[in-house]
């Protein structure tokens, strides 16, 4: 080995031994560093515990890292870096030494300063989205049903077709309105004419009795028919049933195969065909209107029988002449009162606003009795959100309020219109009083009967002081805060206005600008010696 080689590796071996020297005086002023810094502050206890260990901890990652060579830049680098260090280390000595001033120093607590800014308070909940209009629709005719054009859950606009009626059906309905009014009005000429058409009035009454009683005949048969008809189909489902429930024993020790559970599906279906079969439906209301058409005949058979008798009798009496008049007066009003129901829906029943049909009871083909219930319509032109509120946010809310409903992924404006004046028991059993939040700009993505939720803005205050919800506290004598001043805890009271989620306002006791603790622990005392750290 040349001298000259051995005098460069001579010069290397020297700038990497003080390259550690310098590492060990850096980790010997910094650990020094922490040591003033644990002592003369006051960090003792659990803090300086785990200062230390954090250290320790440092010191053992780096032993596990492998020695590597470093190259000129690197080592130029890691000088710089160890000096940094140092000089950190001397700042934070120097700035520990400027706040503690030679004498005892306080507890590192963590500080914010009160601000000036705007806040606003709300509510945030969930409710169901409702309507606040609803039109149930009756029938008034006794007429047989053509088509139902829509089902529960159908979305209409007004003037679209909801159901019509059968064309025969409103045209002979009509023709025997117009019969009962001629009727009627037949009855009463005949009745007060003279002796000399006594005869006339037997001949008629006669004719309309023969051809009632072939009426009631007739129609007493097609009863008797469906009746029967009725009980055969009940009586062949139920058989059917038996026979089911007989195979079902068979294939009981088989719980498990397909033929066991086909059968108990039969099973379950004949007994919902028994209950709710249609064609039965449909023989039952078919029945309800022979019988009243039967009624009818007899009613009209019993008038006839009135005018024969009177007929027979002679002179018609005063009291019997008013009685006729009166009879065929109401007669009058019965007739034009359903000929204008059944004009009116000649061309079948619409909606009335934009909505969505909630509920279908109308059947195509089947016969409807005058007041039954066809369908309903709920409208999304009106439509609002009722939700619960607690007691506590009770005296935040007033009807007007706005508030921001969210359905699905959309958002809608809303403002408070009802606030019920009876606190009701939800699932929890606490109190609660129910109110409706109307959306003011609902379109046609809104869907009835769906959660919703809603953000009502309760309050909101401008240049307002503002300090950390964490801040605050409470005790026997009210809410406080502790502030820094020089260095020294001070408590002091405050006056809270409205809060968000985070911020809350001080309307008495603090300016803006102070230094606020906002990590209040157990330790901490009015007057002691503190160190801030604004965050």
């Amino acid at each position: 080995m040349s001298d000259k080689k051995k005098s460069k590796e001579e010069k290397i071996k020297k700038e990497e031994n003080k390259e550690n020297n310098d590492v060990v005086s850096a980790e010997s002023i910094i650990a020094q560093t922490q040591a003033v810094i644990l002592t003369d502050t006051g960090l003792n206890g659990t803090a300086g515990e785990e200062l230390e260990k954090e250290t320790q901890k440092k010191k053992k990652a780096k032993k596990k890292k492998e020695k590597k060579p470093l190259d000129r830049a690197a080592k130029k680098k890691r000088k710089k870096i160890i000096w940094f260090s140092i000089l950190g280390a001397a700042v934070i000595l120097f700035a520990v030494m400027k706040v503690v001033g030679g004498k005892e120093a306080g507890v590192l607590v963590a500080t914010t300063g009160a601000v000036t800014g705007e806040i606003e308070q709300t509510i945030s909940t969930s409710g169901t989205v409702t309507t606040e209009k609803t039109k149930s629709y009756f029938s008034d005719v006794d007429v047989r049903i053509s088509e139902v054009s829509v089902e529960a859950g159908d979305a209409v606009k007004a003037g679209d077709m909801l159901l019509s009626y059968d064309g025969e059906s409103l045209e002979r309905e009509k023709e025997l309105a117009q019969l009962k009014v001629q009727s009627a009005e037949g009855n009463y000429n005949n009745s007060v004419q003279n002796n000399s058409q006594k005869i006339g009035d037997l001949n008629e009454a006669n004719v309309n009795l023969e051809v009632l009683d072939q009426q009631i005949a007739d129609t007493e048969a097609y009863i008797t028919n469906l009746n029967y008809k009725i009980d055969k189909k009940k009586s062949d489902l139920a058989y059917e049933g038996a026979l089911l429930q007989i195979s079902l024993l068979d294939w009981q020790d088989q719980p498990d195969s397909d033929e066991y559970m086909n059968l108990q599906k039969l099973v379950q279906l004949n007994s919902y065909e028994q209950q709710n079969n249609k064609e039965i439906q449909g023989w039952e209301d078919e029945l309800e209107v022979y019988n009243k058409m039967l009624s009818d005949y007899k009613e009209y058979r019993s008038e006839m029988k009135s005018q024969l008798s009177s007929a027979e009798s002679g002179k018609m009496t005063q009291g019997a002449k008013e009685e006729l008049e009166a009879e065929k007066q109401t007669k009058e009003i019965e007739a034009a009162d359903s000929l204008k129901n059944l004009e009116a829906v000649e061309n079948g029943i619409t909606a009335e606003f934009n909505g969505v049909v909630t509920e279908v009871n109308a059947v195509e083909g089947g016969s409807v009795a005058a007041g039954s219930q066809l369908l309903k319509l709920e409208s999304t032109e009106d439509v609002m959100v009722k939700i619960s509120v607690t007691k506590y946010d009770l005296d935040k809310i007033m009807v007007g309020q706005k508030a921001i409903v969210t359905i699905g992924s959309k958002e809608y404006e809303g403002k408070i219109s009802k606030i019920n004046k009876m606190a009701e028991k939800n699932n929890s059993g606490a109190a609660v009083v129910g109110t409706e939040i109307k959306i003011t700009n609902p379109d046609s993505d809104v869907i009835l009967g769906v959660e919703a939720k809603v953000v009502v803005s309760t309050a909101r205050e401008e240049n307002a002081v503002l300090i950390p919800v964490t801040a605050v506290n409470v005790d026997m004598e009210g809410e406080f805060v502790y502030a820094v001043e020089e260095n020294i805890l001070v408590k002091k009271p405050i006056v809270t206005g409205i809060s968000s989620d985070t911020m809350v306002q001080v309307t008495e006791g603090l300016e803006e600008g102070a230094q606020i603790v906002t990590d209040v622990t157990p330790n901490l005392q009015e007057g002691m010696s503190v160190v801030a750290m604004p965050q």
